[in-house]
């Protein structure tokens, strides 16, 4: 075990742990940017919102041919691609001089992102013990965490000080940098695998569809509670009248609450099984989205902010792992990629759900929508971790 805990501790940072830090970072730093150039080169808020959803939207689209270019480049050489990659949009995206080019740049962005994301997970399930690789993947997830709370905050600052392109520039330089770390890592040299078309990761989605079809799903439905929390947590501080900067600095404090968990969860998973995480995260934040209609002030908003990074702290990295653990070993990639769409559709349908329902039933019952939503997440997750998702050896 010590060795595994040397590994998992060491052997990680520079292949994998700091090179996704300085990616996400990247990627969530130029989120303030994004629709304020749109609105300078003359967008409405429509457009600029549409605009800043193309970073989702390029996501999607690259998940499932993601599969292919890891497969022939190898993990490695694929995360360094898409770093590269996302480099160019971003640039792209700085010198843009209309609509068109703007919105290209953060498609490349969010194309880019899909493929590092496949490739690292790739890489974990390939080269981490079974025995650490949860403990491994929330370590991970905390640095995907760490990332999209420093980049805007960075994106912010810069914007306050100086302009709105300038944001553009520390992004640009992480995403080098990150490609240049991965360049130089030491480590197992991972192989080039054998081609894989669209058609052998529709075949394999279809051979696998039981594991994608139950625990997919359910962690598409965390990812989606995910998603409906950090839109309706603002939404709610709107509706109480709470000043803006309180209510970001109360979201920031949930935010430090649910970075300060991931090693936990991961410790949780690889002592007692998957399912100590991944059903009372989904548990929580169920019921947490239901009690929405209790928060009727600053102080209760922050109560219940609180309680729902609580809930989804607990499962920092489950979505990770159970990808990993769910993924064959003859088709690993092809899998992972059907899964993550499905991970990030839950995640990009979510914003456009709760919408509809707030205009439908008011805030409160949208957020309790997604709420019922969560228990059905977590039965599904009760009923098949056991099934399909790897078991600790020992409780010891």
């Amino acid at each position: 075990m010590a060795s595994n805990e040397t590994f998992a501790k060491r052997k990680l940072v520079l292949p994998v742990f700091l090179p996704s830090f300085l990616f996400s970072t990247a990627e969530f730093g130029i989120i303030p940017s994004v629709p304020a150039t749109a609105l300078m080169m003359g967008a409405d808020l429509a457009t600029a919102g549409f605009i800043t959803g193309l970073m989702m939207i390029g996501r999607l689209c690259a998940d499932i041919p993601a599969a292919k270019f890891v497969d022939v480049l190898g993990e490695r050489k694929a995360m360094i691609a898409a770093s590269v990659s996302s480099a160019l949009g971003i640039l792209l995206s700085l010198f843009a001089l209309n609509l068109f080019m703007l919105g290209a740049g953060v498609f490349i962005v969010g194309a880019a992102a899909a493929v590092f994301g496949l490739a690292r997970l790739s890489w974990m399930t390939e080269h981490v013990p079974v025995s650490v690789r949860a403990r491994s993947l929330s370590i991970l997830g905390g640095m995907f965490r760490a990332g999209s709370f420093i980049g805007p905050v960075i994106g912010a600052v810069v914007i306050r000080f100086y302009s709105v392109q300038a944001v553009y520039y520390l992004p640009l330089v992480l995403c080098a940098l990150a490609a240049i770390i991965l360049f130089f890592a030491k480590g197992k040299e991972d192989l080039a695998k054998n081609s894989s078309s669209l058609k052998a990761t529709f075949i394999i989605a279809k051979r696998e569809s039981k594991k994608l079809a139950t625990l997919g799903l359910a962690s598409s439905i965390l990812s989606a509670l995910r998603g409906s929390r950090m839109i309706g947590l603002p939404l709610l501080a709107i509706a109480l009248n709470m000043p803006a900067e309180q209510a970001s600095l109360y979201i920031g404090f949930a935010g430090a609450l649910d970075f300060a968990m991931f090693y936990l969860s991961g410790q949780v998973m690889d002592r007692f099984g998957r399912g100590f995480a991944a059903v009372p995260t989904l548990l929580g934040l169920g019921l947490t989205h239901l009690i929405v209609g209790f928060a009727v002030d600053a102080n209760t908003f922050l109560i219940l902010a609180l309680l729902m990074s609580l809930a989804n702290g607990l499962g920092s990295g489950v979505i990770m792992v159970l990808g990993a653990d769910l993924a064959p070993k003859d088709a690993r990639s092809e899998f992972l990629a059907s899964y993550r769409l499905l991970v990030d559709f839950g995640d990009a349908a979510a914003p456009g759900i709760l919408s509809g329902l707030v205009l439908a039933v008011g805030l409160t019952g949208a957020m309790a929508g997604f709420g019922f939503l969560g228990f059905v997440g977590a039965g599904l997750m009760y009923k098949y971790i056991p099934k399909y998702a790897v078991q600790p050896a020992n409780r010891s």
